[in-house]
């Protein structure tokens, strides 16, 4: 095994790392009538997750701005109708959702030892909701929103860093998206980075993660 992790702070992404994002599982129950074919179905979901990623890019807006531009530009794409209560749906959503079925339990391991953060591209309406549900106290919980910045902006990073009060090499970043948090935590030089292997996006070489097959793996990095 690799020399064990001694972070001052472990930081989380939450939705896809810690609690379970539906987004995909919303798109084939709302699009199933309009996009009845399971491979283009899967296209469109792809092409969803893409432009959210991008409407993440620019200047800050509310999440739910995120969610109904990245919806209205992928239906445009698609020569599909957008509905404006869809995406409404989406947002409404997020804050019902619990943690994948490994997080608790990875966690509680941890909990009290080492201090939790939570960095996420939410609003701060959204997060306390999903957070509630880690079942597992938090010492920090920053959203995008808290900051007016989303990842993978660096900015976003620097923020979280400055807020803590300690330097890149303190922290102990932990996600499942390299696009989202762990190309960035690399150029941030955030030595200690772990990939959660979700299947949503493949792993990486070249950005120094430690990969893991859930958050059950965590523990095991930190000496727990």
């Amino acid at each position: 095994m690799s020399e064990i992790m001694r972070p001052k702070f472990i930081t989380f992404d939450c939705y896809g790392t810690l609690t379970n994002f539906q987004m995909a599982t919303m798109t084939r129950e709302l699009f199933a009538e309009r996009i009845p074919e399971p491979a283009r179905m899967e296209r469109f979901i792809r092409d969803f997750s893409a432009y959210r990623f991008d409407e993440v890019l620019g200047p800050w807006k509310p999440y739910v701005e995120v969610v109904k531009g990245a919806l209205e530009r992928t239906c445009k794409r698609w020569g599909i109708d957008y509905i404006d209560a869809d995406g409404q749906r989406y947002y409404d959503a997020v804050p019902t959702w619990g943690p994948h079925p490994d997080v608790i339990e990875g966690l509680s391991k941890i909990a009290g030892k080492i201090p939790l953060v939570i960095y996420s591209n939410a609003c701060d309406d959204q997060i306390m909701s999903n957070v509630a549900k880690l079942e597992v106290p938090f010492h920090k919980v920053f959203t995008a929103d808290t900051f007016k910045v989303y990842k993978p902006r660096l900015t976003a990073f620097e923020a979280m860093i400055d807020t803590l009060g300690c330097n890149p090499e303190d922290l102990l970043h932990v996600s499942s998206s390299f696009r989202y948090d762990l190309m960035s935590a690399h150029f941030m030089g955030i030595k200690d980075k772990a990939f959660v292997a979700r299947s949503h996006e493949p792993y990486a070489p070249g950005y120094g993660a430690t990969e893991i097959a859930d958050i059950r793996g965590l523990p095991a990095l930190v000496g727990l």
